[in-house]
């Protein structure tokens, strides 16, 4: 399935949602070829490495209606992050990267798109701004879904622009590795 959208697996920046991820059959996968893309274009430099591995992290996404593969999803995406860059748990990077998948593997249902606690599914939209610093937005997955009613230009709402789908529930100040870690 994954080499049907191989380009986009290959992209560090391009985002992919499960919206039944289980235990991480197909988000893992899509991690470990961003994972390479990074080694092959940033391998060289230690800083870009992790960095650019931490983001490619914080571009995958899922929903998972069970508690416990909600628990072995993150727990199965971190440990492939952690041997990537050869990390402990007492790494800033293993513990920037659990706090991403404490806020991109939602305990939820996608159909009623209400998480386990019954509020609004958000997600946050993470940028790499270079130099260590990253951004963060977030966004409720049932306005994001409305998107797909705005489709290309030549559609009825085509010539938009701005719009509320487009507009964060909350922005954050940009943040450091040690910043997201704690």
């Amino acid at each position: 399935m994954l080499e049907m959208v191989r380009e986009e697996t290959e992209r560090i920046d391009s985002r992919f949602l499960e919206s039944a991820c289980g235990s991480g059959n197909f988000v893992v996968p899509v991690l470990r070829r961003k994972l390479a893309a990074v080694e092959l274009k940033y391998g060289r430099s230690d800083f870009e490495k992790g960095h650019y591995a931490l983001y490619g992290l914080m571009c995958i996404y899922g929903i998972e209606l069970l508690s416990d593969n909600v628990i072995e999803c993150r727990e199965n995406m971190l440990e492939v992050f952690d041997d990537f860059l050869g990390l402990s748990e007492e790494d800033d990077f293993h513990r920037a990267g659990a706090y991403v998948l404490s806020q991109n593997i939602v305990h939820g249902d996608a159909i009623t798109m209400l998480t386990d606690a019954g509020t609004a599914i958000s997600f946050p939209e993470w940028g790499y701004l270079g130099k260590g610093k990253f951004q963060r937005r977030d966004f409720r997955f049932d306005t994001l879904t409305q998107m797909s009613s705005f489709g290309g230009t030549d559609t009825l709402f085509g010539d938009l622009g701005d719009h509320e789908v487009f507009t964060p529930i909350k922005n954050y100040s940009a943040m450091s590795v040690g910043q997201l870690a704690s």
